[in-house]
């Protein structure tokens, strides 16, 4: 059993270093016996995913078929079945530790379910609902694992830091996630700048944005700075062995916006990403930063 638990840390881990550099830097600066918890949460978000994004040839139907599939494995090791899923006993294993919320993992699983039917939000509040169980739950799930020296005062904040890097995340890849059939940028943002679905397309398939999509994506930037801004207070409310942690992913998340804004807004002609030496220079500062330190406030263009 112990062997099939340490397998199961060691699957997550590798899921976080292949695919969440940035985030897996930051997870190396927090107390060692802290990462493989925060491994496995990345490794359920990711293989969940991995079933929505990375079947695209399969019908819906099959897609959906297998996440509910997974879905219905993660319930039953819950009532504490034992399964021979090769991921899911290190998420039981942190959920049990920490006594995580089992509702936010199901408010998760219900985001990524929609992003098997649904291909575009009509409003930033029906975006803000689906990131409700994408991303600022994740904040939740996380917290009790950084530890927090006021828990309650931390959550909000915590929440609204997985807001601001999903959106990042959105606004980064535009190109990608239309060549998934879908647009996380609200209809009734791209209406305000005169674009339309049509118009992402083309700047896609020319590599290039027009000047009205480069206004649009200012403008989404903006909207993720004051997600960052109701964020950065949390931080120095956490433990003081996970402060350095979260300010290296706030500042390397916030530096790939910084990487857009440095494009001039133009999100497709190359896929924003934060220079290596730049990476380690924001790790060791945090290092460096006594805890309880405010976080700098952002400061765009």
């Amino acid at each position: 059993m112990e062997t099939d638990l340490e397998a199961a840390y060691e699957r997550c881990r590798q899921l976080h270093r292949a695919h969440g550099r940035t985030y897996y830097l930051a997870t190396r600066l927090l107390p060692a016996w802290k990462r493989r918890h925060v491994h496995a949460l990345y490794g359920f978000t990711r293989y969940a995913d991995e079933i929505v994004d990375r079947t695209e040839d399969l019908p819906a139907e099959e897609r959906a078929a297998r996440l509910t599939e997974w879905s219905d494995r993660f319930v039953a090791g819950l009532r504490g079945e034992r399964g021979d899923d090769p991921l899911l006993p290190a998420v039981l294993h942190t959920i049990a530790v920490f006594g995580l919320s089992v509702g936010d993992f199901d408010s998760f699983l219900h985001s990524m379910a929609m992003d098997l039917t649904v291909t575009s939000y009509a409003t930033y509040d029906d975006l803000l609902e689906y990131m409700e169980g994408s991303a600022a739950v994740i904040g939740t799930m996380m917290l009790p694992i950084l530890g927090s020296s006021d828990p309650a005062a931390a959550r909000e904040p915590a929440r609204q830091l997985g807001i601001a890097f999903q959106l990042t995340n959105f606004i980064r890849d535009v190109g990608e996630d239309l060549d998934r059939g879908r647009t996380y940028l609200p209809d009734e943002h791209l209406a305000e700048f005169g674009v339309t679905r049509a118009d992402l397309l083309a700047a896609r398939a020319a590599g290039r944005s027009t000047p009205a999509i480069k206004e649009l994506i200012k403008a989404e930037v903006a909207r993720a700075d004051q997600h960052y801004a109701a964020a950065a207070p949390g931080i120095p409310l956490l433990l003081p062995g996970s402060q350095a942690c979260m300010r290296t992913a706030y500042q390397l998340y916030a530096g790939i916006l910084d990487e857009v804004v440095a494009a001039d807004y133009d999100v497709f002609r190359r896929r924003a990403t934060v220079p290596h030496q730049t990476r380690v220079r924001v790790a060791a500062r945090s290092l460096l930063t006594r805890p309880g330190t405010p976080v700098t406030e952002l400061v765009r263009g």
